[in-house]
This record gives C-alpha cells, sequence and structure tokens, in this order.
C-alpha cells in the first residue's frame, strides 16, 4: 500500500495518548506485561517510564513523541509489514517511525523473544 499525504498528517496528529492504552491491552491480552511494553518502548525511544507518563499527560503527538525521541541505532533494523505498509518503502520519516512502534508491539504481542525483538 502507498502512504498518502493525508496518512501522514493524520500519523503527525495522533496523540500517543490515544494510542497508548490499545498498545497495553493488546499486549496484556497476548499475555505479556505492560514492564514489557515500556522496555521496548524505552528500547526504540529513549523515554523512560517518567518521560512516557508527562507525554501522556501532555497529550504529546506523535510528531512530538518523536520529536523528543533519541531513535535507538538499530531501528533501521525493524522490517516486514504492518497494517499492510511495508515498513521499509515507508519515505516519511515520521510515518516510519511509528511504524516502528507499531511492529515492535506486534512482534511483542505475537510473543516474539526478547532479545529479537530488541534486534539484540
Amino acid at each position: 500500500m502507498q502512504v498518502t499525504k493525508e496518512h501522514n498528517e493524520r500519523m503527525a496528529k495522533m496523540t500517543f495518548a490515544s494510542v497508548y492504552p490499545h498498545y497495553v491491552t493488546k499486549v496484556e491480552g497476548k499475555g505479556r506485561t505492560k514492564d514489557e511494553l515500556h522496555q521496548v518502548i524505552e528500547w526504540l525511544t529513549g523515554f523512560s517510564l517518567s518521560d512516557l507518563q508527562q507525554l501522556i499527560e501532555s497529550n504529546a503527538t506523535f510528531e512530538d513523541f518523536f520529536a523528543k525521541a533519541d531513535l535507538h541505532p538499530n531501528s533501521h533494523l525493524i522490517k516486514g509489514v504492518i497494517c499492510g505498509y511495508r515498513i521499509e518503502d515507508i519515505n516519511n520519516n515520521l510515518t516510519r517511525q511509528v511504524r516502528y512502534l507499531d511492529k515492535l508491539v506486534d512482534e511483542l504481542a505475537k510473543g516474539k523473544k526478547m532479545e529479537k525483538i530488541l534486534r539484540a
């Protein structure tokens, strides 16, 4: 699927706080923990738990969220299809970063080992 300008704009304006509960529900529903989710988010973004809480409370958009993030140097190793989009083919940097996070959450929920999720 081709990513449109409208899709990129929608991703930028979406708040992390609106998506985070869905991440929690997804991973806990598959037997993983919120701590594991936080570990995955911290690996990708560098955000501590307190950082995440502040971003949630401030209703940070994904644009703000990733502008403040310190992306892991191995994040480019996150590949594959998520939500119908091949991550490596997404040209918009922000949309690709959001899909990185979606992919890591998906891998966690699918029971992948943490070493593989964190590209260790």
